[in-house]
């Protein structure tokens, strides 16, 4: 580890606190992407180290901002993985963007355009809405040329942005004419990750530039449902009899995992497996703190 880093108020996991966190902590959150694959790839030591947690007794959830899947899909690549994991411990922000139309009573008459791909529309079919886009219209393309006019349907309601690796000028021109035109377009992120690790060796640009692009279309700001937002938290609360003061947030992201666990009061551990490591969290650990950093979650096993 980087001497620097120790002089901050986040501390080393080491033998003496991870043993304290494990005996204090009945819940432990994960993201996935940088904490437990990179792509496709699962990080060394993962299936382990879950293994181990179970073993004590301690509940296992997921919470991802990745919203390209559902949590069913999630489940399949979790098994794919070697790792058994039940569709209830997943939470994702394709599920949360799903949820937050259904517990502010989403009319149902209306239609929500999605900027995004698979994982929200199964998710919106399942709450029982209507949904709209998605990757097939990634395959549209607009002409423009004199008198040209651009149709959309006057009945969409929300429109929610996600990672869209299909995204286009079509796309972008339905989501901005809903949400500028259609009285009442709810905006929906479902997160504002600016890069991700989609496969193990690179970082890709996040779904923080496809909502970007659309703020600057609309000039207006969304309603974000995945973290740093606490509206997943809400879910967990109701389906686990645990207090936050209770549970540690893990992820590789100081923005939106380590912030997400702070707002919701949780214990936290950053991990330098993923998006920050020991340079970038140096330099923006003045904003955000998490109580305990290491490089992947597999060092839990040398300290437990």
């Amino acid at each position: 580890m980087n001497g620097e880093i120790s002089k901050s108020s986040a501390q080393p996991l080491s033998v003496e606190n991870a043993k304290e966190l494990l005996n204090s902590v009945d819940a432990f959150l994960f993201d996935c992407d940088g904490v437990i694959w990179k792509g496709e790839k699962l990080i060394d030591g993962v299936p382990q180290t879950l293994d181990l947690l179970r073993s004590h007794g301690k509940k296992l959830v997921f919470v991802t901002n990745n919203s390209t899947k559902s949590r069913k899909q999630y489940a399949k690549k979790f098994h794919s993985l070697g790792i058994p994991v039940n569709e209830d411990e997943i939470f994702s922000s394709s599920f949360a963007a799903a949820m937050y139309l259904k517990v502010n009573d989403f009319p149902r008459e209306k239609k929500v355009y999605v900027i995004g791909e698979e994982g929200i529309l199964e998710e919106l079919e399942q709450a029982g809405f209507t949904a709209l886009g998605g990757p097939a219209d990634g395959k549209k393309n607009i002409e423009l040329k004199s008198n040209c006019l651009f149709e959309h349907d006057k009945s969409v309601g929300a429109v929610i942005v996600g990672l869209d690796q299909y995204i286009n000028f079509y796309k972008l021109q339905y989501g901005t004419l809903c949400i500028r035109e259609n009285p009442g377009c709810l905006f929906i992120a479902t997160n504002r990750d600016a890069v991700g690790h989609l496969t193990d060796l690179q970082e890709w640009p996040g779904a923080g530039c496809m909502v970007a692009a659309i703020c600057g279309t609309t000039q207006k700001e969304p309603i974000t449902v995945g973290k740093p937002s606490t509206f997943l938290m809400d879910f967990l609360l109701q389906k686990y009899n645990i207090t936050t003061s209770r549970m540690c947030m893990v992820g590789d992201r100081l923005d939106t995992d380590i912030l997400f666990g702070q707002n919701a009061g949780c214990r936290t551990l950053l991990v330098f497996s993923g998006v920050t490591n020991e340079s970038t969290f140096q330099d923006f650990s003045k904003e955000v703190q998490p109580e305990y950093y290491t490089n992947s979650i597999a060092d839990i096993l040398k300290y437990i």
